[in-house]
């Protein structure tokens, strides 16, 4: 049923770093112009690169037919813990958490920022 793309059966964590000490995924801070951006880096990359087209990789170990998964889209939202998708050539729309999410492939330039990478 593995399609291959992940053999990893837990989905471990890694802290946050800011200033070289570690933080919570929960707290909040106002970066780029007064925007909130919270402390985890895959969020705020995926906001920094909303409308873009991307395939989300994800797996779902308890489940025998969506065991891995690819969706096709374009990132409409992103949080805390999930992404909204929009596929257009299909209409449907998704709302992926993130915490399923193995990787993201980008057709295009990833947007990122130096203030999400510790010790900046």
């Amino acid at each position: 049923m593995n399609n291959g793309f992940t053999n990893q059966s837990g989905f471990p964590g890694t802290p946050l770093y800011v200033q070289g000490n570690p933080v919570p995924n929960q707290q909040v801070q106002n970066n780029l112009q007064s925007t909130q951006f919270e402390q985890s880096y895959i969020e705020n990359i995926l906001r920094l690169n909303r409308g873009k087209k991307v395939e989300i990789y994800a797996s779902y170990p308890d489940s025998d037919e969506w065991r891995d998964k690819i969706f096709k889209g374009i990132i409409e939202q992103s949080g805390r813990d999930h992404i909204i998708l929009s596929d257009p050539a299909t209409g449907n729309w998704y709302l992926i958490l993130i915490i399923y999410v193995n990787f993201i492939k980008f057709d295009e330039k990833i947007i990122s920022s130096e203030e999400f990478y510790p010790n900046n």
